[in-house]
């Protein structure tokens, strides 16, 4: 993602991309929440599209900068959902992948009918339609596979956790206390070695679900 920094056009459709992506997700988190009955997240003003309730500066620098980054966390009161307590958490922690993919959707949507031509006719500084559209659909697409990761404090924690039989919570439990440290080793250390642990898994993912949705 360094790179990116010498590409205007591609650093403009990165910021413009993730400030829609991450405000989606936690809203929609929020949303989820609050229609299931736990009004913390209206009270903390985070139902909003606003994006700056819901930004991290260093999170989205972090991301921007090198794959690996986050938003605020939208805080929820898991007593107070109207379903099962767990059932509840699952599904208001899947809200948010789900929101990115349905994102790609709108953008695979829109790029069918994308002119070519560029936004505006400043070569190399500003993103043409296809090329912003393109960008758009991976990233979300990447977000949404990335946050499923069954690791906390990923999303994907807490919806395989729903799923995990009582005999195996000891061990589950044990692997996310090292949830985050693992999620830094396979992003932030071993590709300096040349070891793209989480890269193999998930770009095969991301490329299936991009032609998918775009119908390539």
């Amino acid at each position: 993602m360094l790179s990116s920094l010498s590409q205007p056009a591609l650093l403009i459709t990165r910021v413009i991309t993730l400030v829609i992506a991450f405000t989606v997700h936690e809203f929609s988190h929020a949303w989820a929440a609050v229609s299931l009955g736990d009004p913390t997240p209206k009270s903390e003003k985070r139902l909003t599209l606003n994006p700056l309730r819901h930004l991290d500066f260093l999170g989205s620098f972090m991301l921007l900068l090198t794959g690996f980054g986050w938003a605020k966390p939208v805080r929820i009161n898991a007593s107070l959902l109207e379903r099962k307590t767990k059932a509840g958490v699952m599904l208001v922690s899947l809200a948010g992948p789900l929101s990115n993919i349905l994102l790609a959707v709108i953008g695979a949507f829109l790029l069918k009918s994308a002119p070519p031509e560029p936004l505006l006719r400043l070569p190399q500084l500003l993103p043409s339609l296809p090329f912003f559209l393109t960008n758009f659909i991976t990233i979300n697409l990447s977000l949404a596979v990335f946050n499923l990761l069954p690791l906390a404090p990923l999303d994907g924690e807490k919806v395989l956790e729903f799923f995990i039989p009582a005999f195996a919570r000891p061990v589950w439990d044990k692997i996310q206390n090292y949830g985050m440290f693992l999620l830094m080793l396979g992003f932030l250390v071993l590709p300096y070695f040349r070891i793209n642990v989480f890269g193999n898994i998930l770009s095969p993912i991301i490329r299936t679900l991009y032609r998918i949705v775009t119908g390539g």
